[in-house]
């Protein structure tokens, strides 16, 4: 099995701040893209904070959600602005795949704390659940700026959160199972505001 990464660099080292000695000296096997291959994880979050989108992710941990690791793994993929926990603090990182070092995360104690959060920050309030009365995410236009807020694993959003949205929106589903994993949700509302707002491919 071919081995993540590169190796020692070869040669004279460059002179570039952004690059840590240590990588230099040893190799790079993180699960980064090409272009911050030897980069300093500080000198990684800086250069993403320069062109991270307009959207945030928040999710609901009252019974320590395993799906909260994946969505901000893929919270990073498509460059989210912040990712937000609302209730408890902690939470399995081993989803993350320790993507969450460069990704900016911000806990909220309750929703509404949460809620007044986002009403001060000017960020509109998008659920994502099956609910009665939510809107097809496929045929829906997003906003620019706002946050995508997913409830726990199995009873979805929680009814203060029902209270904080301005809008629910529901992924289209044709099987058996009656809601899809939180995980998978949260990527496929990304990817439909990535589609939405951003065009041309990153890499």
């Amino acid at each position: 099995m071919d081995e993540v990464g590169v190796g020692p660099w070869p040669g004279d080292w460059p002179d570039d701040p952004r690059l840590d000695p240590e990588l230099l000296e040893h190799g790079d096997r993180r699960n980064v893209v090409d272009r911050y291959r030897y980069w300093r994880r500080e000198a990684v979050v800086e250069d993403l904070d320069l062109r991270r989108h307009d959207f945030h992710v928040a999710i609901e941990n009252w019974q320590h959600d395993f799906n909260i690791g994946s969505v901000v793994r893929t919270a990073n993929a498509f460059l989210a602005r912040e990712v937000h926990v609302v209730g408890r603090r902690r939470w399995n990182r081993r989803g993350a795949m320790v993507t969450d070092r460069y990704q900016h995360l911000r806990h909220h104690d309750d929703v509404e704390s949460f809620a007044s959060w986002a009403a001060a920050a000017s960020l509109p309030v998008v659920g994502v659940d099956n609910l009665p009365g939510s809107v097809p995410l496929e045929s829906t236009r997003l906003p620019r700026a706002c946050v995508l807020l997913l409830g726990q694993e199995g009873p979805g959003l929680s009814p203060a959160a029902r209270e904080a949205v301005s809008l629910v929106v529901s992924v289209a589903q044709f099987g058996s199972t009656r809601s899809i994993n939180a995980g998978a949700a949260a990527a496929v509302a990304m990817h439909t505001w990535v589609r939405q707002h951003v065009t041309g491919h990153p890499h």
